[in-house]
């Protein structure tokens, strides 16, 4: 598999002067043609700030960032709005009622990045988000509606379409799943497996739910304040977690091991050793 995304040694800070702080810490991550890599850790463990340092919205102190070999953390003003256009990285937001438009039709929505682009007619823009929208499972009779009359999960099946549609290489998806229900939350995992199959996509999903990686990523990797501590397959990080603050997402996770409530006990220990392991501090 080639390597579509090669971050390495990348420290980020955010705030002016005395209130600058650091974010991320010599982080480390790659992603394949064809992989769903999922970066998981708490609120706060800087999951976001990195999808944005890939993206170039916030500015890296050191490291580097390269998409298809070619480095992209130090583009600034023409070159990184033109890195942007060729739309080989898209971004599914969080919160699809946010991020989306409530202006824009459906229609218009999905092919907003083709529209930016450039090249196709009306004619020739409603044909890519019927068959965008197809791709999706969405049906095209919710073409002309608004993101305010659909449901959750097809917002997010619209934010999804809007981001393939300008056929990009790597999808990073923060959080896709974590405003559905359960059943809805399946079918939007299920979809990110027949783009990764049919499209080759390299897929980044971010979330703070170690339990909806189970069956859909490759690999995953521990982000915890700010650092990555673990990285491992799904199956060595699930079964046989080596850093305490793994081990104590793993006993989170009732279904992973088996069907009993987590021992509480069991997460108070687990929460020493993570203290322990830092030496008292946060890190």
């Amino acid at each position: 598999m080639t390597t579509l995304l090669d971050v390495s040694g990348l420290h980020v800070a955010l705030g002016h002067g005395r209130k600058r702080t650091g974010i991320l810490h010599g982080v480390d991550l790659t992603v394949a043609s064809g992989e769903i890599v999922g970066l998981i850790g708490e609120t706060g463990s800087g999951k976001t700030t990195l999808a944005r340092a890939v993206l170039g919205l916030v500015r890296a102190g050191s490291g580097t960032v390269a998409i298809d070999g070619r480095q992209v953390g130090g583009l600034r003003g023409g070159a990184l709005r033109a890195s942007r256009r060729g739309g080989a990285v898209q971004y599914v937001f969080q919160d699809p009622l946010r991020s989306l438009d409530p202006e824009r039709t459906v229609l218009d929505t999905l092919v907003e990045g083709l529209a930016v682009r450039g090249g196709h007619d009306r004619a020739g823009l409603r044909e890519a988000a019927e068959q965008v929208a197809r791709l999706v499972s969405l049906p095209l009779g919710l073409l002309p509606r608004h993101p305010g009359e659909l449901s959750g999960g097809q917002r997010q099946r619209v934010a999804i379409g809007r981001a393939i549609a300008v056929d990009p290489r790597l999808l990073i998806c923060d959080e896709p799943v974590s405003a559905l229900d359960a059943s809805t939350r399946i079918t939007i995992l299920e979809l990110l497996l027949r783009l990764r199959e049919s499209r080759g996509l390299g897929v980044l999903l971010i979330t703070h739910d170690l339990g909806s990686l189970g069956g859909v990523a490759d690999r995953v990797v521990v982000l915890y304040h700010g650092r990555v501590v673990e990285t491992g397959t799904v199956e060595e990080i699930f079964l046989a977690p080596r850093h305490p603050y793994t081990r104590l997402l793993v006993a989170s996770v009732p279904s992973i091991r088996d069907e009993r409530p987590p021992d509480p006990g069991l997460r108070r220990a687990l929460r020493d050793e993570v203290r322990a392991s830092a030496g008292g501090r946060p890190w």
